[in-house]
């Protein structure tokens, strides 16, 4: 079998880091990206590996894509500190490496299952979530985006059939304080992209997310937790294009 690193992204996951590294326990190596955590997220890791690197974190993508090249080995599987490697993915993920290097598929999207207060969310645009996560460093690198960005990955890429558990809450303060840095950046990425602000993107797009996400992917179903993340989207796009109309304001003044 090709052998694999696991590559773990850590800032003060105190909370979660043990369960996260206990689901790639099956890698024949573990790699902890951490960003200067003052909790106990260190201590915990140093129970299951010495391979911890740290770096000030700029974004996701940036932190990422410095790691990798310096994983041992070819193939990567990389999981965030809040989700966890489930037994018939990971058996699934060995099984397809054991062929994996006569093929050419160089990377493989997870779907994940995702939990918010509390509940599964089984709607509410969640319902096919999905990351690649599997993937040859060789082949493939993050998008140079500061939120959201992707693996590009030179050649074919597959499927799993088994999901990640992505339990994404953490509060509801630590929620409003992410969707804010999030909304922060994507005003940076969008600024080149987006034409002169208009009610369009402050009224008619935040309502139109709301609407999306509440009634068309059925957020309904999934109760208070969906009615809450369809506003959350809703005030992420109003609050986007706030942070935007802000800095275009400051380079003006400039």
């Amino acid at each position: 079998m090709s052998k694999i690193t696991a590559i773990i992204p850590t800032f003060n996951e105190e909370e979660n880091i043990r369960e996260a590294l206990e689901s790639v326990k099956f890698a024949d190596e573990i790699m902890v990206v951490d960003s200067f955590s003052t909790d106990r997220t260190l201590d915990i890791v140093r129970e299951y590996t010495s391979f911890i690197i740290q770096r000030e974190y700029e974004n996701s993508a940036s932190q990422k894509n410095w790691a990798i090249p310096q994983a041992t080995h070819e193939w990567i599987l990389l999981v965030d500190a809040d989700e966890k490697v489930t037994p018939e993915l990971r058996d699934e993920i060995i099984e397809t490496l054991k062929n994996q290097d006569s093929q050419d598929v160089v990377a493989h999207w997870i779907y994940r299952t995702n939990f918010f207060m509390g509940k599964q969310i089984n709607y509410s645009g969640w319902q096919n979530d999905k990351v690649i996560r599997l993937f040859r460093k060789s082949k493939c690198r993050y998008q140079e985006k500061r939120v959201h960005a992707e693996i590009i990955a030179d050649g074919k890429v597959g499927v799993m059939k088994n999901k990640l558990l992505h339990y994404t809450f953490k509060g509801m303060d630590e929620t409003i304080n992410k969707i804010n840095k999030y909304a922060e950046w994507k005003a940076l990425d969008y600024d080149k992209k987006t034409g002169r602000l208009s009610p369009y993107h402050f009224v008619l797009k935040p309502m139109w997310a709301f609407v999306k996400h509440l009634i068309i992917k059925q957020g309904f179903r999934d109760g208070v937790p969906g009615f809450t993340i369809a506003k959350l989207q809703s005030y992420s796009i109003f609050i986007r294009y706030t942070k935007l109309w802000l800095f275009r304001q400051k380079k003006h003044i400039k």
